[in-house]
């Protein structure tokens, strides 16, 4: 891997149609995501003003994505990638539909919006490994660094745009449009998939009985637990997602609460932190190869450390927004590198599986600290949990710094 980017590589990537109209669709059913996910967080403190309930919502969204992943990651072996993932996406929007129809009719309350979030999450847990393991067919192996980037980079778009996005249309009609934009966003992403053709198509093979997927399953669980780099990168995934990643979703409280900013602050400090996020895509999104990831992948889980810090000792706005720019960055550089070091060195007929362990875990342990920040930050306040989980974060630094050799050994390598 070169210590510089050529971003040539980046625009040889962006040539291949497929992945160009993937990315494309995807970026705008990320914008739909955001806008809605903003306008729940928000919605919910209006109804709660309540650490306790913003970290149960949080929770709710990713939770079940833990569950559901693995199963999804086994039928996205089994299941035509762009065929599965237009009907998760359906299925997906109706139950959006669904929210926004009760946010309209003022009928929502916190419990039915946590049982709604709840389902749409456990639609998505069969969504999101499906969305990983696809950029694979897209591109050539010599591009993968660079696809997964570019794809960070159109969410981390989507990350910074929607917040703004949401923000402005709470100001100016209410929360109930910003919980609906994502209906439309998923029609857009279906429409896209019918211009999407996979560089590689789907091996025809006999399919295993459906009842042999819990051992498929466990399959994926077993190669990942076994392989001496992976098990040690998701240890380094899980912690940092638990302790580094859950105060955003506590963004609304600390805007209300800490920085008095409202609705405007947490558009500002969410989109801060997509900003952080998108030049952190952008840099990688020029670099090929994989060799030298792990190292810097080790380095981010400091610098995560010190963001979450800086953020939770502060009660300046501008402060708390630069922080929250430094930790985008560092997280989405953790997520490009993570997601690429654990799929590169696994054979093709598993790769689906180790995607929805790295899903359930990416998506589902930010919840679970979530959860745990919000309920601590009832007696604590919220910034001293906060400060507690970027402790934690410098401890996985110093152990990760260690072990990152013997880790860049097994995980910089070509799949057997």
């Amino acid at each position: 891997m070169a210590d510089k980017p050529d971003f040539s590589t980046a625009w040889q990537t962006l040539s291949l149609p497929s992945f160009r109209n993937y990315m494309a669709g995807n970026i705008v059913s990320q914008l739909g995501l955001w806008t809605q996910r903003i306008g729940v967080q928000w919605l919910t403190w209006s109804l709660t003003e309540s650490p306790f309930w913003l970290g149960l919502i949080a929770a709710a969204e990713f939770f079940p994505i833990i569950v559901m992943s693995p199963l999804g990651g086994a039928m996205a072996d089994r299941l035509h990638p762009i065929t599965a993932l237009k009907i998760y996406l359906a299925l997906a929007g109706a139950i959006s539909a669904v929210i926004a129809w009760l946010t309209f009719a003022g009928l929502i309350t916190p419990e039915i919006l946590f049982v709604l979030v709840f389902a749409n999450s456990a639609v998505m847990g069969f969504n999101y490994p499906l969305r990983v393991a696809i950029v694979h067919r897209l591109v050539p192996r010599d591009s993968l660094t660079s696809a997964i980037s570019l794809n960070s980079v159109g969410f981390n778009i989507s990350r910074i745009f929607g917040p703004m996005f949401a923000g402005f249309l709470i100001a100016a009609w209410g929360v109930e449009i910003s919980v609906s934009f994502t209906v439309f966003a998923d029609i857009v992403f279906i429409a896209a998939l019918f211009f999407v053709v996979l560089l590689t198509a789907p091996e025809k093979k006999k399919q295993s009985p459906v009842s042999e997927i819990p051992k498929e399953i466990m399959e994926g669980f077993r190669y990942v637990i076994d392989h001496p780099g992976i098990s040690r990168l998701l240890l380094i995934l899980i912690v940092g997602s638990i302790f580094g990643r859950p105060f955003t979703d506590l963004f609304a409280g600390f805007a209300d609460v800490v920085f008095n900013m409202g609705a405007e602050g947490l558009a500002l400090l969410t989109s801060a932190q997509g900003v952080g996020a998108a030049i952190g895509s952008v840099v990688l999104a020029g670099y090929a190869g994989i060799i030298g990831l792990t190292r810097k992948m080790v380095f981010y889980v400091l610098v995560l450390a010190i963001g979450v810090a800086g953020f939770a000792a502060t009660d300046f706005f501008w402060i708390g927004l630069l922080m929250s720019a430094v930790t985008g960055y560092a997280l989405v550089m953790l997520g490009v590198i993570e997601q690429t070091l654990m799929q590169a060195p696994v054979p093709i007929p598993m790769r689906g599986r180790v995607a929805s362990v790295y899903i359930a875990f990416v998506r589902g342990c930010p919840g679970i600290g979530a959860f745990l920040m919000g309920a601590l930050a009832e007696d604590f306040g919220l910034q001293a949990p906060i400060a507690g989980g970027a402790a934690v974060c410098l401890i996985l630094w110093i152990w990760a710094r260690r072990r990152q050799d013997k880790m860049a050994e097994t995980l910089e390598t070509e799949p057997p």
